[in-house]
């Protein structure tokens, strides 16, 4: 048995990895010249982006974001479900030190009094604000969304957010139903209007509002869609007819998959178009007409996200505030789209664990706006085919836990201290690296001192399990359930994943209750669907696995 927290840390140290210190970007500050900051958060976004180099979304608004920002190829989750990969990365602690695996505690009281990204900026003078989904709402952030610790004023959630799971969805019927896919006529739908058009209006409001302010502010703006369900504007049904939409590339399970490692993807299944299907439980496949509607409206739901956000960032440009205001786009994980036959996250994979992260920063990763020059105007994606290039791209592996050091130094804040381990009784430390070291100028680029070698980046992930077999409760599991915990490392070579005993009283892993491995080499296997794990048992793992 290992002690609390020491999981992940266990397994990197058994391959002979190690954590490697990147420094971090301190930057005077006073409430002068202090930068703003602007954190987007869009729920359950895989990088199927123009930038990422997905020819077929239409995404030009965040394309554009991408062109003036450093963006990260290779960023991961530490673990593909809201509520525990929000906590993380919001506190910068992995979710075997916040002890959230599901959506059932509350950290401060669960585990320790963490102090999160928007307090330390609170704390630092930020007036901090929130809208739309920013921590999950319920027990996960104690029904306040963390208030009064994170934000200076209450957070904002829009009025229409009660609508999302009911029978808003008209079907070929002419009735209404609570349906995957619902592509709406806003006209129609309850008090006219959708969640995440309210947020973009409300955070406009708010940035109007900080114009006249003496403080720096701290605005963290959370997206719904592409959340299930597809409830999007119908008229982005048109960006995606869906004669032009694929399947994914290996829509069958794999057939070295141990079905610990599946998912049944039981909320798809609740919804009452799925249902019609009768779909056999776990493994059924969907009908593959169905299948190309659900990625269509997937993609008619990014589309729909991108407007809103080109609308956000376009207002940064009227209200003079590109110039001073850091922007940071990422997602809370990733999204399977058919690929091994799974629907939905809740899996180790890289498709529900990869997701967009790219960081503006005013004056180094782009020039400031000349006067009276836009920034960040808005496109209209039924207008725009045109892919931009991204501004500058980082390849090396990255974790969603170092956001918190990398926006505290991009602002000129103290970056916060590792954490020890464990660091349960610490309020205020990382266990993130800062990224400061790839925002450096253009000309120090070169020097290879300052880069290191990429295949020294790891990123960690996690997922609990019941059982060793898909069940109804596989993907989200309430903590006194978890049997079984999926510890998985990537790095630029493979991703290597066992599954191992977990005791849910005492938080503890087993490393010698080995009840199943993954190991997918990225060259040979990028969809990763070929387990040689099986191939290589008795043979020294850490010499196989080593650079």
């Amino acid at each position: 048995m290992l002690p609390p927290g020491w999981g992940l840390l266990w397994l990197g140290l058994v391959l002979g990895s190690t954590y490697v210190s990147l420094g971090s970007c301190n930057l005077a500050s006073n409430s002068k010249d202090a930068l703003n900051v602007l954190l987007i958060i869009v729920d359950d976004l895989r990088p199927s982006l123009g930038c990422y180099g997905d020819k077929l979304i239409r995404s030009p608004n965040i394309d554009q974001l991408a062109s003036h920002s450093l963006l990260f190829w290779n960023a991961f989750a530490q673990q593909a479900v809201c509520a525990p990969s929000r906590v993380s990365f919001l506190t910068g602690r992995r979710p075997d030190t916040t002890r959230l695996y599901d959506f059932n505690s509350y950290w401060r009281a669960h585990a320790g009094n963490f102090s999160t990204i928007p307090q330390y900026f609170k704390e630092n003078g930020y007036v901090t604000m929130s809208v739309g989904k920013v921590f999950h709402p319920g027990i996960s952030s104690n029904h306040s969304d963390d208030s009064p610790y994170s934000w200076s004023v209450p957070p904002y959630h829009p009025s229409s957010e009660k609508y999302e799971n009911t029978k808003t969805c008209r079907g070929p019927d002419g009735e209404l139903h609570a349906n995957l896919l619902c592509p709406v006529d806003v006209a129609d739908v309850p008090e006219g209007t959708l969640p995440d058009k309210q947020s973009t209006e409300q955070a406009i409001r708010l940035l109007e509002k900080m114009t006249s302010s003496a403080s720096p502010f701290f605005l963290a703006v959370g997206y719904h869609k592409p959340h299930i369900p597809f409830r999007y504007p119908k008229e982005f049904q048109k960006l995606y007819p869906l004669e032009n939409i694929t399947l994914a590339p290996d829509p069958q399970v794999p057939a070295g998959l141990p079905p610990v490692a599946y998912n049944p993807w039981m909320d798809i299944r609740q919804r009452e178009d799925v249902k019609a299907l009768n779909l056999s439980v776990p493994y059924g496949p969907i009908p593959v007409d169905f299948q190309r509607k659900i990625r269509q409206s997937y993609f008619a739901s990014v589309s729909y996200l991108d407007t809103q956000v080109g609308r956000l960032l376009s207002s940064l440009d009227d209200l003079h505030l590109a110039n001073n205001t850091i922007v940071a786009f990422t997602s809370d994980h990733g999204w399977a789209l058919g690929e091994h036959g799974e629907w939905a996250k809740y899996s180790n994979f890289d498709i529900t664990t990869r997701v967009p992260l790219m960081f503006y920063v005013p004056g180094r990763t782009a020039p400031l706006p000349e006067a009276g020059k836009k920034l960040f105007p808005y496109i209209d994606p039924f207008d725009s085919s045109e892919l931009m290039e991204p501004g500058r791209r980082a390849e090396d592996l990255v974790e969603l836990v170092s956001l918190f050091p990398t926006l505290a130094g991009l602002a000129g804040l103290r970056v916060p201290p590792r954490c020890p381990v464990p660091s349960f009784h610490v309020e205020l430390c990382r266990e993130g690296q800062s990224l400061g070291k790839h925002f450096r100028p253009h000309d120090l680029e070169e020097d290879p001192a300052l880069h290191g070698d990429p295949r020294e980046s790891i990123a960690y992930s996690q997922y609990p399990r019941p059982a060793d077999s898909p069940q109804w409760n596989s993907d989200k599991p309430s903590l006194k359930d978890i049997k079984v915990m999926g510890y998985s490392i990537r790095t630029i070579d493979y991703r290597f994943t066992v599954w191992v005993g977990f005791s849910p009283h005492e938080f503890l892993a087993n490393f010698s209750d080995v009840h199943a491995g993954e190991l997918y080499f990225v060259d040979s296997d990028p969809l990763q669907d070929h387990n040689m794990y099986n191939d290589t048992q008795g043979e020294d793992l850490p010499r196989l696995l080593a650079p």
